[in-house]
């Protein structure tokens, strides 16, 4: 287990008080509007880590009275012996309550709750890698399902062969961003593509990106700083396609960043669209830049964020998938491309976060 930092009775203490103040706010009625919304959401928050320190607290009380009984002279042999048990029992016990009790008082990423946009792009590899774009969303798909969120594709171009070039997708539900936000960087897969008669293995890739989803009060874009252009949608559609500019291009100009939508065929629908990844992708940008002064120069185990960092390979042939960032391989590509597999890899790649920022704090 890794390194945990010491956490003092007076810190628990604190901990355990602030629970028992808000529970008391939260019986005594006298509560309304925002102010039993903002109390509501502190109890949430607190409540896991109360819990966690009263068992450390309890563990660490009878561990002391245990200790009484086994050093205190003229002891009953009998009672001392039962003592010395109950305490190696104990003492076993107490590293995984105060490794819980750390992990909880972990600085909580302010996106972790968010809602999020899940951007996912073919890159090298042609028809394959498009298909392979498609397998993936696919898979995430499955595993919004399996987590009880909802996702709603925002804008797809599909390939000729099946698959998409680019998908975006808003995905909804509790703790979206914590669990999909290691997802982001480049996917690769190796395998025989079906177009491929000499049965030779092909390597493609797909790029993911995760951007938590921004509140209003996160950013604010100001008018004057964007360029909109309109014209008029392309590729294959019913009547409305190619008879009236509904499609919108936005420029942030400040940041040069660029987004198209020509989904829908009401301008206004496209712009509003548009509008909601644009602000995802001003969001994210924003938020790694205070991330990365905050942390330094130092990057995570588990990988930056980078979209240009290979994460991870799936392989066809020995159905296997390789989480490059944590050295992890598991024989079950199958069901991780179900989604119901992809959770052993975010919860692996979770701990290994959590464990690398506790060692910074026990070491620091």
């Amino acid at each position: 287990m890794t390194t945990t930092p010491q956490i003092s009775g007076e810190r628990i203490a604190q901990i355990e008080a602030r629970f028992d103040e808000l529970q008391a706010k939260m019986a005594s009625g006298a509560l309304d509007g925002d102010a039993f919304v903002a109390v509501s959401k502190e109890y949430a928050e607190v409540e896991p880590v109360a819990k966690a320190a009263a068992e450390v607290r309890r563990l660490r009380a009878e561990m002391a009275v245990l200790q009484g009984l086994v050093t205190e002279a003229g002891q009953d042999a009998e009672i001392k012996a039962m003592a010395e048990e109950e305490l190696s029992d104990l003492q076993s016990q107490l590293p995984e309550a105060e490794h819980s009790l750390a992990i909880q008082l972990l600085p909580k990423d302010s996106a972790d709750e968010r809602p999020a946009m899940l951007e996912i792009r073919a890159g090298t590899g042609g028809d394959e890698a498009a298909l392979f774009a498609g397998d993936l969303f696919r898979m995430y798909e499955r595993f919004a399902a399996e987590q009880g969120w909802r996702i709603e594709m925002i804008s797809a171009n599909s390939a000729d062969q099946g698959g998409f070039k680019e998908v975006v997708a808003n995905v909804t539900g509790t703790g979206v961003f914590a669990k999909l936000k290691f997802e982001s960087g480049v996917h690769r897969v190796q395998r025989v593509p079906v177009t491929e008669s000499g049965g030779r293995i092909h390597t493609s890739a797909a790029t993911v990106a995760v951007l938590p989803e921004p509140e209003d009060v996160d950013i604010d874009i100001n008018d004057q700083d964007l360029r909109i252009d309109v014209f008029r949608a392309s590729g294959a559609g019913g009547q409305h396609v190619n008879t009236t500019d509904s499609a919108v291009r936005i420029t942030h100009i400040p940041t040069g960043t660029v987004v198209s939508q020509q989904d829908e065929k009401s301008q206004h629908k496209n712009k509003a669209k548009a509008m909601k990844i644009l602000r995802a992708r001003i969001y994210e940008q924003e938020r790694l830049r205070i991330a990365e002064e905050e942390a330094g120069a130092r990057k995570s185990m588990v990988g930056s964020g980078d979209r240009s960092e290979r994460i991870r390979t799936y392989n066809f042939p020995q159905g296997r998938v390789t989480d490059h960032r944590i050295n992890l391989t598991l024989h079950r590509l199958s069901e991780i491309l179900e989604g119901a597999g992809l959770s052993e890899l975010t919860d692996a790649l979770i701990a290994e976060d959590q464990a690398e920022r506790l060692a910074n704090l026990a070491n620091g």
